[in-house]
């Protein structure tokens, strides 16, 4: 059965940084042939992307809102992706999801919380 794990969450203070984790297990071929994203959720806001890396280029796509303090990467051969954020600012309080598309099937994760706060 497809599952994606996120772990690395917590609380950090502004200008702090965490690093999430999001493992994959069940993936036939595993996640070199996947696309795979992030997304996070804040308190009465919809779910929005924050980063997201295609199986066929090394271009991650960043938003606006987060380019120059997040950045995304993966290593394949553990099924794993990651997201640094940086410089974090409380408004990136919110649940971090891990996101990958497969035939037609979407698959998340439980989510993981970032808290920004001093």
């Amino acid at each position: 059965q497809e599952q994606l794990v996120e772990s690395g969450g917590g609380l950090a203070q502004p200008g702090g940084s965490l690093r999430l984790s999001c493992t994959a297990s069940g993936f036939t071929g595993g996640i070199s042939v996947l696309t795979m994203s992030w997304y996070r959720q804040a308190p009465g806001l919809k779910r929005e992307l924050v980063a997201t890396h295609t199986k066929f280029g090394h271009a991650v796509y960043y938003p606006r809102s987060v380019q120059g303090r997040f950045t995304f990467s993966r290593d394949n051969a553990n099924n794993t992706v990651y997201l640094q954020l940086n410089k974090l600012k409380p408004e990136y309080t919110a649940v971090y999801f891990c996101n990958t598309t497969k035939n037609v099937s979407s698959y998340w994760g439980q989510g993981i919380q970032v808290t920004v706060s001093s």
